[in-house]
């Protein structure tokens, strides 16, 4: 088998950028084995590397050293990362104190040329299971593309790919990546003096913008109001849309309500609500909600309650985290069941814990959190039930300090937009005829929103690769979310 670029090299020290320091680093195994591949740039032309080409018979039987290619003094370009692949990984060294390893089948599985990966419909078409659990490169080198790979194919032809070096900085496992701070902002009753909000006239406007600061004001705080939207249904219904689909329940899929009790939930009633995150019920629930007060005559009350639960649980983390643990573990049932026609479970019953963290980063995700909606608690242990009573009681403790609660009376006119999976909400009790409107809107529909809006207005995704595209193929095959 063909091994250019394997053999090692005796390369003064002098060749190396930065002198001594590359050579010091043991991270990537024994220095003098590190390919500096650019003596190839000549030999590995770049049209070599897009397409399969044949290998000679005469090739694959010697290992072809950098004499032989006339090579005496090693290329280096100090921008460019030093690749080098031993029998299982790729490595390569970043900087003298930055390294990343990446596994040849990983590798193979990521190839992104038109042959392995569909340029339009961004769906993968080499099949996994084909490749050769022992599959090593035939060659690799890095050039200002990125790192390119050229890989065994048939007896005749070979494969090549090319991995861009943003996109294997954004995809390092080996180390792990470091974790980027989000852009959410934790807030407690001081986020009255300036909460986050928008214009009805930008939130519609067709550049987009105004839905882009709407969508990421939601994203870093877990609210926003809209104002100045016309105080009727449509106006609402059509403003929701503007997000995603509108999500369809057993409350219809654009609802309004009155406190008539039509439904069986006590949202439609004149009883204070505490704070909650709606449809504990269900496996999935609404990603963002949206609220407009159409009308509210001949009582009063009825001011709205918002909590940001990142911040509560936060609290609990800090102060209380035996407590804090038991609430990320302990998962609650919950039903819906008001409706004679309907009876509403999450599936499994008993699987999702009020403070539910993501695995590998630690961030918490998801919130939820409805007392009132609590099955019953039949799987406790037995040693757990008196803590776990006490842990929910300092929850709700917490919950309800005033420097955690955000009240704030809505009046026609003004749209306000729940992350529900962050942020809880409730409402004082009132009297009179209050008219309310809004709608669910799923949390995979929200984030495909975002991140559309981020490609146009950040460029993210791309991973440096925002070069010109043809219209149908406007999104770049290495961008971050494929």
């Amino acid at each position: 088998m063909l091994r250019v670029g394997f053999a090692k090299l005796r390369i003064p020290l002098r060749s190396w950028p930065h002198g001594r320091k590359y050579l010091s680093q043991s991270t990537l195994g024994r220095p003098s084995s590190l390919i500096i591949s650019s003596i190839l740039g000549s030999h590995w032309t770049r049209s070599s590397l897009t397409r399969s080409r044949p290998i000679s018979s005469a090739a694959t039987q010697e290992v072809v050293s950098s004499e032989q290619l006339g090579v005496t003094e090693p290329r280096v370009h100090s921008d460019i990362p030093i690749a080098n692949a031993d029998e299982r990984k790729v490595s390569i060294l970043w900087s003298p104190q930055r390294w990343s390893r990446f596994h040849h089948i990983w590798l193979r599985d990521h190839c992104r040329c038109p042959d392995c990966f569909h340029p339009i419909t961004k769906q993968r078409l080499l099949n996994t299971f084909e490749i050769p659990a022992d599959i090593k490169p035939i060659h690799v080198q890095g050039s200002t593309d990125g790192l390119e790979v050229v890989w065994p194919g048939t007896s005749t032809e070979s494969h090549s790919s090319v991995y861009p070096w943003a996109w294997l900085q954004a995809n390092t496992y080996d180390p792990p990546l470091q974790k980027i701070p989000n852009r959410k902002v934790l807030w407690g009753s001081k986020i009255e003096k300036s909460p986050p909000s928008v214009t009805y006239t930008e939130a519609m406007d067709d550049d987009d913008k105004g839905l882009y600061k709407w969508l990421t004001n939601v994203e870093t705080f877990g609210f926003c109001f809209v104002s100045g939207v016309p105080a009727t249904p449509e106006a609402t219904e059509e403003l929701s849309q503007r997000i995603g689909f509108i999500r369809e329940t057993q409350y219809g899929k654009f609802w309004e309500f009155t406190a008539d009790l039509s439904k069986g939930d006590t949202a439609y009633t004149t009883m204070a609500l505490g704070a909650h995150t709606d449809n504990t019920y269900f496996t999935d629930p609404c990603g963002l909600q949206l609220f407009h007060l159409l009308s509210h005559t001949e009582g009063s009350g009825g001011a709205t309650l918002l909590v940001d639960g990142l911040y509560v649980a936060a609290l609990m983390k800090e102060l209380h985290p035996k407590f804090h643990d038991l609430l990320s573990r302990v998962p609650i049932p919950a039903h819906a069941a008001g409706e004679p026609s309907a009876l509403y479970t999450p599936s499994p019953l008993a699987m999702y814990p009020p403070l539910r963290y993501h695995p590998s980063t630690g961030e918490l995700m998801h919130v939820r959190w409805n007392n009132d909606d609590r099955s019953v608690m039949n799987h406790l242990a037995p040693e757990e039930v008196e803590e776990w009573y006490q842990a929910i009681k300092i929850w709700n403790e917490l919950l309800t300090r005033p420097d955690s609660e955000f009240w704030v009376p809505l009046s026609p006119g003004t749209v306000l937009t729940v992350d529900n999976h962050r942020v809880l909400h409730g409402r004082s009790a009132f009297d009179g005829k209050r008219r309310v409107c809004g709608a669910y809107i799923g949390i995979d529909e929200y984030h495909s929103k975002l991140a559309v809006l981020k490609e146009k207005f950040e460029g993210t995704g791309d991973n440096g690769q925002n070069k010109e595209r043809r219209p149908e193929d406007s999104r770049s095959i290495w961008n971050s979310n494929l």
